[in-house]
């Protein structure tokens, strides 16, 4: 039984020597939303996604997949970009999913298939290298929506863009649910949660301190400084 739910983490916990990075942290993803993982840099943020990505693993705790416990089989199911895309400079967009292709042993078609997607159709042998951060960053995209995942895992997707990146990758992360897509995406600006999340979560010194449907007339603001001081306070 998942309630509806694609992912969830339950208590959650991951220590280093005497430093305890997550504590505790339970989130609840809904199938074909946006979730909006918030909080200020060394909040935590990285640190979830990548043990829900299978990057690292956790101290204690678990991680729910469609119900049931995660296990690495499951990651054919889950697509992340997390940091930098892990990207050839010196190939063409397509060159550089092919290499990826071939390792899943996908069809030649998806390749167009997930071009097509980002907006990179007309990038033709250009090498990556000489990209703008924008298209990087949606190639990225391209590589984690390959095997067709039913989960993308986004971390920071508009850093380093400029305006006009940052609104076209928000639409692009927007129209993924009505595909079939969730999305759990982290942020330290409220700015692209308010514009994509259907659900947030704001974590601080590595405690989810709120979880709860996004609304627009909520004033995001005034709860994401709440969060954060009372648990600069408590910690």
């Amino acid at each position: 039984m998942n309630n509806g739910y694609i992912l969830e983490t339950k208590q959650l916990t991951k220590k280093y020597k005497k430093s305890t990075v997550l504590n505790s942290v339970s989130i609840h993803v809904r199938k074909n939303t946006v979730y909006g993982l918030l909080g200020p840099n060394g909040a935590g943020k990285s640190t979830t996604l990548k043990i829900i990505a299978g990057l690292l693993k956790q101290t204690s705790g678990e991680v729910i997949f469609n119900g049931n416990k995660w296990t690495r089989n499951d990651l054919i199911h889950i697509g992340s970009l997390i940091e930098n895309a892990p990207l050839y400079g010196n190939l063409s967009a397509e060159e550089n999913l092919e290499v990826i292709r071939t390792i899943l042993g996908l069809s030649k078609e998806r390749i167009q298939e997930v071009l097509q997607i980002v907006g990179l159709t007309n990038t033709g042998n250009k090498k990556v290298m000489n990209f703008s951060m924008g298209m990087k960053q949606r190639l990225g995209i391209a590589l984690a929506l390959l095997n067709r995942p039913n989960l993308l895992i986004l971390d920071e997707p508009t850093n380093g863009l400029d305006p006009i990146g940052i609104q076209e990758l928000r639409e692009m992360i927007a129209s993924f649910p009505k595909q079939g897509v969730t999305v759990l995406l982290s942020s330290h600006l409220l700015s692209e949660v308010e514009h994509l999340a259907d659900d947030i979560g704001i974590i601080s010194n590595g405690v989810l301190g709120y979880e709860g449907k996004y609304r627009s007339e909520d004033n995001l603001e005034a709860l994401f400084t709440e969060i954060i001081r009372t648990q600069a306070v408590s910690s």
